[in-house]
Order: C-alpha cells, then sequence, then structure tokens
C-alpha cells in the first residue's frame, strides 16, 4: 500500500478564510478552501485521492523535509506606457518612488534525488540550490524576478496573506487504487518516441552481460528514485543496452502478478527519442516548443520518463545557440520535476554540454560506466558466442573470443568494448549463414577483419615473417629514384608490425619534402596499398589540398561544415578509420589549421567544439611541403641537403608542431636514369587498362619511344608530373584510333614505336 506526502501550505486571508496548496509545484494546481484550516486540508485531501483514484498514472510527490521560513523581499512596481516619439511608438517605464518590502513563505527540502529544492507556492516558483547559505539570496533573486514590471495595483495581488502555515496531507492508497482500465491518449508521445520496453526494440540490444551492478544502480535512480540520470562511457561501451536491461526490469516489477486481473499498470513508460526526431516536421517558428509541451503533459499522464540517445543531441537541436535549444527548453520542466530525463553521453559531450549549457548538467546525476578489463570482454564474447550459434545454427571454433579480443586490442584499441567487437561478431556468423558454412572458423574471423579494415593478413597473423627488404621492395617498385625516402616507408611497416608504435598516437605521422612531381604522392598512395589495400574497399587514401584552408575560419570547417555537421574528412574517417590522410602543401594551411593538427600528432583525435571526437589512432598522416626545395637543390641532394630540409621545416614550423613530427623525409631530384625507369612503368600500365584487356592486347614500347616520351613528358619545375598527361596524348590517344582500325590486333602483341611522324603500331603475333 503505497503512502504519500505532500508538503501543503495553509494561509488565512483577511476575510477569516483559509486556504491549502501543496507546495510542490507539479502540484500547484490541486488547492482547497475552506472555513477553517481543517476544512480546508480535508477538501485537499480529498480530492488528491480522487485524482489519484481516477489517474493513477500521476506523479508521485517529491519534497521531503519540508521547512518554512519567512522571507522580506524588496519590490519597485512600475507603470509601462507606450508613447509616440518621432511619429514611432515606443515603450517608457516609470517606476514608483517608493519599494514594498514583501513577507513570502519559503519552503525548501530535498527530493529522492539528494537535490536540494525550494518553492514559493504564493507565487508559484520552484528552484534547486547546492549550498544552504545561499538559499535565502537565491530566493530574493527569484521573488524580485517574478514581480519585476508589476504595477502597484497587480502587485498588491501578492501581498502577504493574514497568517500562514506548513502541514502535510498523508495519502494512503490501496494497491488497487494504482490500476487503471484505460489507455491515455499518446499521440505526439507514439509519433516520436518508441517505447524502450518493447520487445521488438529490446531485442535489437543483448543482455548488460558483466553490467549487473551497473544495472541495479540504474534501476534504483530511475526506477526509485525517480532521478534524471545521464550514462557517461566512450561510444560503444553499452550505454544504451544498460538502459533498456534496467528498463526491462523495472517494467517486471510493476506487471501484475495474479491472473485474471482485468486492470493492469501502464506498462510502458520510458520512452526512448532524439532531437531530429523532436523537431521532426516543424518548419515555423514556435512549432517545435509547442510539440515539446504535448510530450510533457503526455509524459505525466502516465508518470512516464523521457530518455535521449545522446545529451548533446538535444542541446544542439533547436536553435542556432544552446540557449535557444531543446534542452534549454526542458530546463525548467526538470527544475520542478513535470519532466524526468535519462540521456546518454561521452565524457567530451559531458564537458561540452556544461560548457554550452551551464546549470543544465547539474540536474543530473552521472552514472560512470568503466571499461571492460580482458578477462570481462572476453566473457562477453563468449556468451555473445553462445547466443549467436543458437540465432544462426552455425557452431563456432573455440579460439574465437580470444581472436576478435586481439584484434580488436591491437589494431582497434580506442574503440569500446562491446560495440563494435560485438557487431563484427555477429557479421561473421551472418556471413557464415549466407555462405552455408556450418561452422565459423577463425580463418573466416581473420578474412571478415581483412575486408573491413584493409589491412593485410601479414599484420594480422603474429607468426609470419617480414623482412625490411621485402618492404623496400614494394616501395621502390612503385617510388622510382627515391630510395631514401622508400627506406623511410618501409621502416614504418616494420615498425607497426612489430607492434611498437605508441597505440595512443596515429601509425605514423610524417613529412615529404622536396620539388613537385618527384613521387611524394606516390609513396602515399603506396603506403595506402600497403597498409589499408587488401579489403573490399582499396581506396583508402584522403587526400586534402591545404591552400584551400589557408583563410581564416579553415581550422573550423577542416572538421565541421557550416551548418554544424561533420566535415567530409571527418565523415570518412568515422566511417573508416584504417586510412592514409595526405595533408598536401601543409605550408599553405591557416595557422590555426596547426593547432588542430598539434591535438590530432600528439593523441590521435580530433574533438570539435560539440565535444564530438574522431579517432585517427589507426591511420597514416603524411604531409607534403616544398619548403627548402630551391636551398636542397642548390647544395646537392645528399644528406647534406636532407639537413637543408630539416633546417628550412624548423625554422617555418613552430617547435611543437615540429617536434610531433615523427619524420621529415626528403625526395631527391629526379635524374636522368629515374625519368626513364618511371616512363617505361607507366607505359607498362596501359597492357593493364580496361580496353586492352578486353581485347586481349598487350603493348610493347620500344627503347626509342621510351625516350622520346621521357624527355617530352619532362619539366624542370615539375619534374615528372606532366609524364602521365604527354603518355595520354602520344601513346594512348594514337593507341585507340589503331584498335579501332585494325579489329584484327585482338590477343595480339602491337609493338609502339617512335618515328619522325609520330609513334606507329606495329602487330608482332
Amino acid at each position: 500500500m503505497p503512502t504519500y506526502r505532500f508538503p501543503i501550505l495553509i494561509w488565512q486571508d483577511f476575510e477569516g478564510g483559509f486556504t491549502a496548496l501543496p507546495v510542490e509545484r507539479s502540484f500547484s494546481r490541486y488547492a482547497a478552501i475552506g472555513r477553517t484550516a481543517n476544512d480546508a486540508v480535508f477538501q485537499l485531501k480529498e480530492y488528491l485521492t480522487y485524482v489519484y483514484d481516477k489517474y493513477p498514472w500521476t506523479a508521485e510527490p517529491d519534497f521531503a523535509d519540508a521547512k518554512l521560513i519567512h522571507l522580506k523581499a524588496e519590490a519597485r512596481p512600475e507603470y509601462q506606457l507606450e508613447e509616440s516619439v518621432n511619429r514611432r511608438l515606443q515603450t517608457n517605464i516609470y517606476p514608483v518612488d517608493k519599494t514594498f518590502t514583501l513577507r513570502v513563505a519559503c519552503v525548501h527540502g530535498k527530493q529522492q534525488s539528494g537535490l536540494l529544492v525550494c518553492a514559493l507556492p504564493l507565487l508559484e516558483i520552484q528552484f534547486y540550490y547546492y549550498e544552504e547559505k545561499t538559499l535565502r539570496e537565491l530566493a530574493t533573486t527569484y521573488v524580485q524576478e517574478s514581480l519585476k514590471g508589476l504595477t502597484p495595483r497587480e502587485l498588491s495581488r501578492f501581498l502577504p496573506p493574514q497568517s500562514y502555515q506548513l502541514d502535510e496531507i498523508v495519502l494512503s492508497l490501496s494497491h488497487q487504487e494504482r490500476r487503471y482500465t484505460y489507455q491515455p491518449s499518446l499521440d505526439t508521445l507514439s509519433r516520436v518516441a518508441e517505447p524502450l520496453g518493447d520487445k521488438q526494440l529490446r531485442k535489437q540490444y543483448s543482455a548488460a552481460w558483466e553490467r549487473d551492478a551497473e544495472v541495479r544502480d540504474l534501476v534504483q535512480r530511475i526506477g526509485r528514485e525517480k532521478a534524471n540520470v545521464i550514462i557517461v562511457g566512450d561510444g560503444g561501451i553499452g550505454k544504451t543496452t544498460v538502459l533498456v536491461n534496467a528498463v526491462r526490469d523495472i517494467e517486471r516489477q510493476t506487471e501484475p502478478r495474479e491472473e485474471g486481473e482485468d486492470e493492469i499498470f501502464y506498462k510502458h513508460r520510458y520512452w526512448l527519442t532524439s532531437g531530429a526526431r523532436i523537431i521532426a516536421g516543424m518548419q515555423y517558428l514556435g512549432q517545435w516548443e509547442e510539440r515539446c509541451e504535448e510530450l510533457i503533459n503526455e509524459l505525466s499522464t502516465i508518470n512516464g520518463t523521457l530518455c535521449v540517445g545522446s545529451i548533446l543531441d538535444i542541446v544542439l537541436t533547436g536553435g542556432r545557440e544552446a540557449s535557444a535549444s531543446i534542452a534549454a527548453f526542458f530546463l525548467p520542466f526538470l527544475q520542478s520535476g513535470e519532466l524526468r530525463l535519462v540521456g546518454e553521453a561521452t565524457p567530451a559531450e559531458l564537458d561540452a554540454c556544461r560548457r554550452m549549457l551551464p546549470g543544465f548538467v547539474g540536474l543530473f546525476q552521472i552514472l560512470d560506466l568503466q571499461p571492460f578489463n580482458r578477462s570481462q570482454a572476453t566473457a562477453i564474447l563468449k556468451r555473445a558466442v553462445e547466443t549467436f550459434t543458437r540465432n544462426y545454427r552455425v557452431a563456432a571454433a573455440d579460439q574465437l573470443p580470444e581472436l576478435i579480443y586481439r584484434l580488436f586490442h591491437r589494431f582497434a584499441p580506442y574503440q569500446a568494448f562491446p560495440g563494435k567487437a560485438m557487431a563484427f561478431l555477429e557479421g561473421g556468423f551472418e556471413r557464415a549463414e549466407v555462405d552455408g558454412k556450418n561452422t565459423l572458423r577463425a580463418s573466416d574471423i581473420v578474412q571478415q577483419f581483412i575486408d573491413q579494415t584493409g589491412l593485410p593478413e601479414l599484420f594480422l597473423r603474429d607468426e609470419l615473417p617480414l623482412a625490411q627488404e621485402d618492404a623496400i621492395a614494394f616501395f621502390t617498385s612503385r617510388v622510382i629514384g627515391q630510395a631514401a625516402a622508400c627506406h623511410q616507408a618501409a621502416s614504418l611497416v616494420t615498425t607497426f608490425k612489430a607492434g611498437l608504435n605508441d597505440p595512443q598516437r596515429p601509425i605514423g605521422v610524417q613529412l615529404f619534402c622536396g620539388p613537385t612531381g618527384v613521387g611524394k604522392t606516390q609513396l602515399a598512395k603506396a603506403l595506402s596499398e600497403y597498409f589499408f589495400g587488401h579489403g573490399e574497399e582499396r581506396n583508402r587514401l584522403v587526400r586534402l589540398d591545404m591552400s584551400e584552408y589557408g583563410t581564416l575560419g579553415a581550422a573550423e570547417r577542416l572538421i565541421t561544415n557550416a551548418n554544424g555537421e561533420p566535415s567530409d574528412l571527418i565523415k570518412r574517417v568515422r566511417q573508416q578509420p584504417f586510412v592514409v590522410v595526405l595533408f598536401d602543401e601543409i605550408e599553405k594551411a591557416d595557422a590555426q589549421v596547426f593547432d588542430v593538427l598539434l591535438s590530432l600528432f600528439d593523441e590521435g583525435r580530433i574533438t570539435d567544439r560539440y565535444g564530438r571526437t574522431t579517432s585517427f589512432r589507426s591511420a597514416v598522416i603524411l604531409m607534403t611541403s616544398n619548403i627548402g626545395a630551391e636551398k636542397a637543390a642548390s647544395i646537392g641532394f645528399d644528406k647534406a641537403s636532407g639537413r637543408a630540409f630539416t633546417s628550412e621545416i624548423q625554422a617555418f614550423f613552430r617547435p611543437e608542431f615540429f617536434n610531433r613530427i615523427d619524420a621529415v623525409v626528403a625526395f631527391n631530384a629526379i635524374n636522368e636514369a629515374s625519368l626513364l625507369a618511371i616512363t617505361r612503368k607507366e607505359l607498362a600500365e596501359i597492357s593493364a587498362r580496361e580496353g586492352l584487356l578486353a581485347y586481349d592486347t598487350k603493348l610493347r614500347c620500344t627503347e626509342r619511344l621510351v625516350q622520346r616520351v621521357a624527355e617530352a613528358g619532362y619539366d624542370a619545375r615539375y619534374g615528372a608530373r606532366p609524364l602521365q598527361r604527354t603518355i595520354e596524348q602520344m601513346v594512348v590517344a594514337p593507341l585507340s584510333r589503331f584498335l579501332l582500325e585494325h579489329p584484327e590486333a585482338k590477343g595480339k602483341i602491337v609493338e609502339a614505336d617512335v618515328t619522325d611522324d609520330g609513334v606507329r603500331f606495329t602487330q608482332l603475333s
């Protein structure tokens, strides 16, 4: 049998009548009048009993240890008159000469959540505070703000009664009185939110394995204490799973136990939504505010709680500034207890909320979810394997949990367990079922990880050796004439293979220096191919021209778009963190861009002003620059020129930026032998084009043609960069005409040679 205690204020007017009013603002619409104080209290108690009998989902009182203090506040009435000035109406304010001292009834106490609360019932004000010593000052401020702008006549409505006192009403309700026989109308709530306790929604989330204590804690806070709570943890750590399981436990406790009962509790009281869903379809000013009021009213009819997947989401949604957001609109309703809210946030998002909307986070209790250790993570994966084995009817190898933990811990340590790992495991079972396999093996998991990340099997399997000479051979076959740069790239590969790279930073941060057209971008492509070119998506090079980020405000554009959404760079890295990011011509960027990159190089992540964090710890960060190229060329390209590059770079960049670069890689100017080798390579790659493959035709180029193309395609200023265009004009275009005019060349070898009239093609076989 629930018992509710309502602190009430009773006062006597100057005509001898008595009024009884609940102190708590959410019940201030209930009042009773009588000839005596007992008569008023009796009527109020009868009416509250009727309310709970007819509307059993009415919120419970939450105002304990009530104490009454008498507060004196100065108020100065004023007149506001519209007067014509220069043919325009303007409002002029005329304050009254004297101030009036008002005696105000001030009741303070605390809620079940532990928050200190104060109510001024006669002014319909309720607020929260943190220290007893600030109570009178805060209450006086609220009174003066409430009475500001009133005329003497309007102010007279708030003159103190003849006397007032604090009392209490105790309601004892039977179990049956807390049942109901009909479903209230929840049109708005059903349109923009979904019940967390719904079975279809619960199926999307697993059990909260290894989180029993956190679930019990949350049940206590939101189920019994009726507190506002923010669940804080890294993305993927299981915040929503804990919430769903807590709601399930709460709603199980409220379901009827006896069979055959006609009346039941309203089952679903926790509703999940987002800022985008709340404002969806709202085009005009004030529309979403009206919808929020409807949400709050409907939640109050079922004693419900609103849940949001991201607290930051509602702080950013609704207006251009946080002060005009959904969260700001909810603020007074949270303060008065008319709305209960449960949300989620990462630590960075929580800090952003505190910064953008001070006082909002202070209305919530914080539930921190700590990361899982190795034993907990593998235990979760083992239980998940058992569940997926039953659901997909696919057996699994015993070593899968340990293998998945090792892969994610080694190559994606920034991704919190169990989020991505759990989705990855279920994806493996789905692929096995689609492929008709009876068993999900370790080799299947490794191949799936390769497909998603692009990492080669060489990195994933510790037992596979890697000789540095093999890595050097790979890079020198793709970047010609840059032996030192290829050695540096191979060193980055072997360091990562050995697991000696810093897991809290990007895989590597390197600056490529040298003249234009010597292979800097080509080496970046080769690194992208070696590290991440083995998955389903082969293009893993994200290239940014930093000359586009040389103006004021470029640092913000690097991270976010004009509408506050993540930039293309951030979207790409969030979607696929295993990439090579190339900042081309880095010296042309704005100075503030370097400040952003400091955090990227040092911590391997970028956090925007909204607290949204993007990890670059699985990425290779490369920069190109022409700084020092002219000076290095003047002294020859050897060790001395490398030192010239370094000295010029140090002079250009700030020390804290330069010191976060792992290596400054100097590129040589292209000599004749290198140019010829590059030309041979580019010409040889023509045979791999779709048209020749379709014709089953191979192209062979004479050395004389190689020499002519190399001479025509080299520019002292741009190096080998014009070479590709020259090949297209001198070789590819005439070859296409030859193949169309000679269909008999299918399946043959075609030799390309140069004559005085141009390039000539001959069928050899």
